[in-house]
């Protein structure tokens, strides 16, 4: 009796893996993302693909991606993307006069993993020779990109040998800027359409628009936020009373806070509220190893 469990168990287990075995799908595909945000075009299709003045700085922009399908059956489908994107904006290729004549301009590099559920409308997914089928999808994931950050420098006004301007006066200085690039992660709600086409048993191509809500305002670098904004004081003409910079004392206090806010409300470009957008449009090639699916009950 013991003998026939476990065999019974060995064989059931072989099945399933046999059945996991003939469900994998993997494949790369190659594409397009563009912003939509507060700086450049504002279609979420057929966007003008580069700034052409810049493509022998900036290159041409470029999606990149690999995935992994398992089909649950001949119509669902759990799929893991990781892709690449090298997005661009410019004002210049905006329809609005009011974004051409601030000519703002950016690039961004942007790395994705999602998690998404697919369903196919026809069994392309089933055991045959070939078949096409149109599918939906939706999901959740994140994305890691670029991020402005800021220091400001709050200095008395210096002549060209670096010299603090005497008589030293409580008004008479002045806050340089120093930019710098950090890495952020944010989520992101990835869903669109697409066609797949099943041929020789195992292997597919596939056309597929994608749209993604991020849940963060800066891939375009349009805002700096406050906690990525930091404040530098002088610190060569020092207060006999506390040792510490002449700026932060007395006549001659710089309220930094102030100071910052008015940076960031000079400093964003647009809707503060608003979030942006990634969609990409793409072309893959897909294989399913092992044997042709099996979907058994």
């Amino acid at each position: 009796m013991n003998k026939k469990l476990l065999f019974s168990f060995l064989t059931l287990l072989g099945t399933v893996v046999s059945i996991k075995a003939q469900r994998n799908e993997v494949g790369i595909r190659l594409g397009m993302s563009n912003l939509v945000g507060d700086i450049g075009k504002t279609n979420y299709i057929l966007q003008q693909p580069l700034d052409l003045d810049r493509a022998s700085e900036w290159g041409f922009p470029f999606y990149g991606g690999i995935l992994y399908r398992f089909n649950f059956n001949p119509h669902q489908t759990i799929r893991l993307d990781l892709g690449y994107n090298q997005v661009q904006f410019s004002d210049k290729a905006a329809k609005e006069e009011y974004r051409r004549n601030r000519n703002s301009f950016g690039k961004n590099n942007i790395y994705e993993a999602s998690l998404v559920f697919e369903y196919n409308f026809f069994p392309v997914n089933n055991e045959q020779l070939s078949m096409v089928s149109p599918y939906i999808f939706g999901g959740i994931g994140g994305i890691m990109f670029d991020a402005p950050k800021a220091t400001l420098t709050h200095d008395f006004r210096r002549n060209a040998d670096g010299v603090a301007q005497a008589p030293i006066s409580e008004t008479d200085f002045v806050t340089t800027t120093q930019y710098t690039m950090g890495t952020k992660t944010v989520a992101q709600i990835p869903f669109g359409v697409g066609l797949k086409y099943k041929f020789n048993h195992g292997w597919a191509i596939f056309a597929e628009a994608t749209f993604r809500y991020t849940l963060t305002d800066q891939l375009d670098h349009s805002k700096v936020l406050a906690k990525d904004l930091v404040s530098n004081y002088n610190a060569d003409i020092l207060s006999p009373a506390t040792g510490g910079s002449l700026l932060q004392s007395g006549n001659y206090y710089i309220e930094s806070k102030e100071r910052e806010a008015e940076y960031i409300r000079n400093r964003t470009v647009g809707d503060s509220d608003s979030r942006d957008w990634m969609n990409t449009f793409s072309l893959g090639l897909t294989y399913s190893f092992g044997r042709p699916p099996c979907y058994c009950d």
